[in-house]
């Protein structure tokens, strides 16, 4: 079985972001996990209702992380994306990228799971995605598919944090403005922050 085409763009643009997939050694089948802050209540909620016929339990709040969570069941449907975005156990971007990530939604779904805005007003705007769990190589893959599939302009910074380098996507000046007119019809209200307050 096939996830139907709107969770699929859903489910790739949670992987390019915080999504995970689970896989149990005598299990059959993948389990999607959803976290995330508390601010974004409405966000894991809005998730949970796409996905709610392939979970076996509600949203639940973890007061020591302070997060909202769910995790859908072991499916099958999940196979071929986590066999894609996976290599030993670990999340890679997958060869095809540029026939995965076409869709406006899963771009938006990407941008609110581990996106950034950075905002001075009447002076400038520019988004960031977070790519540190991908290679500087994968981050410049994700890089060409923006340009080839959205006509979004970016660049890849392998930034230094704490010894670390950690790669992020940054759309400037060039693509700030196409890239805003993606993705704006997706955002949800919880994550309106995220977008520039002059558009």
């Amino acid at each position: 079985m096939e996830l139907d085409k709107k969770l699929q763009n859903i489910t790739i643009g949670l992987l390019l972001g915080d999504g995970c997939f689970e896989k149990k050694k005598d299990t059959i089948g993948i389990r999607l996990q959803i976290k995330q802050q508390s601010k974004a209540r409405e966000y894991v909620e809005w998730l949970y209702s796409q996905f709610k016929g392939y979970c076996l339990s509600e949203v639940k709040f973890r007061e020591d992380y302070k997060q909202y969570y769910f995790s859908t069941r072991y499916l099958r449907e999940f196979q071929n994306l986590y066999s894609l975005f996976y290599k030993n156990g670990r999340k890679i971007i997958p060869s095809n990228i540029k026939d995965l990530l076409k869709s406006p939604l899963s771009l938006a779904i990407w941008y609110m799971d581990d996106g950034s805005l950075d905002y001075r007003p009447n002076d400038h705007y520019a988004f960031y995605l977070a790519s540190n769990c991908f290679s500087v190589e994968e981050s410049k893959k994700l890089q060409k598919v923006l340009f080839d599939n959205f006509g979004i302009k970016s660049n890849v910074y392998n930034n230094l944090c704490r010894g670390k380098r950690y790669p992020r996507i940054y759309i400037g000046s060039e693509g700030r403005n196409k890239f805003c007119q993606t993705v704006q019809p997706n955002i949800l209200d919880c994550f309106s922050y995220k977008l520039p307050h002059h558009t």
